[in-house]
């Protein structure tokens, strides 16, 4: 069986490296995906949805030193359920609104236009291994 996941949004925060004890490079960061829809009382409604990235080896290197908050990416990966749940992670946003986010383990990061556009269009593949921003980020 197999599955893949393929998602185009906005960093929320800078990127985290750190190296397994086995010394294996690993860089987490989250993406926020925007939907924008008119409800049936006509009204527009912003819907946000948050994924935690994991990227490994060179690939997790290469997004620790080129990607920052705001930035625009692409990731293909797979989908990781919640150890406790089985679904996605919940939590309590600012607000005290239920909210959700899902894990994704990357096997290709590109990188698209975004707040600093200097440094577009560079992909990290598995080999190698403007959308607002939301101050409750859950992670």
């Amino acid at each position: 069986m197999y599955h893949k996941i393929i998602i185009v949004g906005n960093l929320g925060n800078d990127p985290e490296m750190r190296y397994t004890p086995g010394g294996q490079a690993v860089t987490n960061f989250s993406v926020a995906t925007n939907r924008t829809y008119t409800n049936s009382n006509g009204e527009r409604v912003k819907e946000t949805t948050w994924f935690r990235i994991s990227a490994w080896g060179r690939q997790a290197e290469i997004c620790n030193q080129y990607l920052a908050r705001g930035r625009q990416v692409m990731v293909e990966g797979r989908l990781n359920a919640d150890r406790d749940t089985g679904g996605p992670r919940t939590y309590m946003r600012n607000d005290g609104t239920p909210g959700a986010s899902y894990e994704i383990t990357a096997d290709r990061v590109v990188f698209l236009g975004g707040r600093d556009d200097e440094q577009g269009g560079f992909q990290g593949g598995p080999q190698g291994n403007d959308a607002p921003m939301e101050d409750d980020i859950p992670f």
